[in-house]
């Protein structure tokens, strides 16, 4: 059987972004820029494709900028208030300790430029709790984010109350949503939310295109200069065919939604159940607070990376982490962040799963991984070290 388990890295696109986009690429191939017709027929389609998006995310259409994905998203909101704060002598920033890295390396970037972080503590369930950002906003504080869901192990933050907090202390508030647009509900102006980034290939839709929201009236700097799209705010001509298929993916799977949800969930919870017989295993994340299609686990005494391997040879595609450092041997910063020790953290399996899955493909990992996992122990040195006492078990 072929499995994959690893919709949190991708997805596959959906046909009703492939109808989408197929005839943008072979009929309606103008460039919104021109000002013949055929541009100006581009031009109405981009424009449809994102009143479609700010619908629904609760937007207005002006207020998305649209992107190559959620890390240049993430990039131009966190400089753009940055630089909106410095402007102000409000250099302060507050963001969590296990954001995705394209927000960590843009906030060291910007401590470099003289801005002062407060990383906050995640919970060991994996939350940041309102009250840690109302205590660390100061007077200098400019822009507090967040990320609405974790990209790893998935658990989803209290991002409403966070939001009135910082809308209350008129302070801006960003949210890397990547993982989350889709399959969450979300609505930027119920949430207080001023900025959100959002890409289109978690959602079914194609790689290298997403977008950000910013509300009217922020004042975004340009991370790429060039001509005129986007109101300015983004140089270099809109990849049409994208940006239409990623409309219809986002509009095509919030049409399900909830059905979608349910279904993910029983899946999540059956592979949940199911791991969690194996000895010496550990759910990390909020146990009911977490992606619907989430699923991360620690077992001890073992490398992810051969578990990784492992699983591949008996056909299921999965992850240790983010896929964006899977070329890293240090264990995850996410998981360091909750708490886990090195030794735990090397064993991690992340499973994410679509409404595309089957309980049928839940059934057969939860068959295979206890083997799998028995087998790598027998060869661990850890794992024999851990058994006859000469170290303790964590889990």
């Amino acid at each position: 059987m072929e499995v994959y388990f690893d919709n949190a890295a991708t997805t596959p696109m959906s046909r009703a972004a492939l109808d989408a986009m197929i005839p943008a690429l072979e009929e309606q191939y103008g460039n919104a820029s021109s000002l013949h017709t055929v541009g100006q027929l581009a031009k109405e389609q981009l424009e449809q494709a994102r009143a479609d998006i700010a619908e629904c995310i609760g937007a207005e259409p002006h207020e998305i900028i649209f992107t190559s994905g959620g890390s240049e998203a993430d990039n131009q909101a966190l400089v753009s208030i940055a630089r909106w704060g410095a402007k102000r002598d409000k250099r302060h920033i507050i963001s969590s300790a296990f954001e995705h890295h394209a927000v960590l390396h843009t906030l060291q970037k910007l401590e470099k430029e003289g801005f002062e972080v407060t990383y906050l503590d995640v919970h060991p369930e994996g939350m940041v709790y309102p009250e840690q950002v109302e205590a660390a906003i100061r007077p200098d504080t400019c822009l507090v984010s967040i990320m609405y869901a974790n990209n790893e192990i998935g658990s989803i933050q209290p991002i409403s109350e966070i939001g009135a907090i910082c809308r209350e202390k008129k302070v801006f508030f960003h949210t890397d949503a990547v993982q989350a647009v889709g399959h969450l509900d979300i609505n930027v102006k119920e949430q207080n939310i001023d900025l959100l980034s959002l890409s289109g290939h978690k959602f079914h839709g194609p790689k290298g295109v997403g977008c950000l929201y910013a509300r009217r009236g922020i004042i975004l700097s340009n991370i790429i200069e060039g001509g005129a799209q986007e109101r300015g705010k983004r140089a270099g001509t809109e990849n049409i065919p994208a940006i239409l298929g990623m409309a219809a993916a986002l509009k095509d799977i919030l049409s399900r939604r909830e059905e979608n949800e349910k279904k993910e969930t029983a899946m999540r919870d059956r592979l949940i159940e199911g791991l969690s017989q194996i000895p010496h295993s550990k759910l990390n994340g909020h146990p009911t607070k977490r992606l619907p299609g989430n699923v991360h686990f620690c077992f001890e005494g073992i490398e992810g990376e051969s578990l990784l391997l492992m699983l591949d040879l008996n056909g299921v595609a999965a992850s240790s982490g983010s896929a964006c450092t899977s070329g890293s041997l240090d264990p995850s910063h996410v998981l360091l962040a909750i708490g886990l020790p090195h030794s735990v953290a090397h064993g991690s399996l992340r499973l994410t799963l679509s409404e595309y899955n089957t309980m049928e493909e839940v059934e057969y990992v939860i068959g295979i991984l206890p083997g799998i996992v028995e087998y790598l122990r027998d060869m661990s040195p850890v794992w024999e070290s851990l058994e006859k006492g000469e170290t303790e078990h964590v889990i």
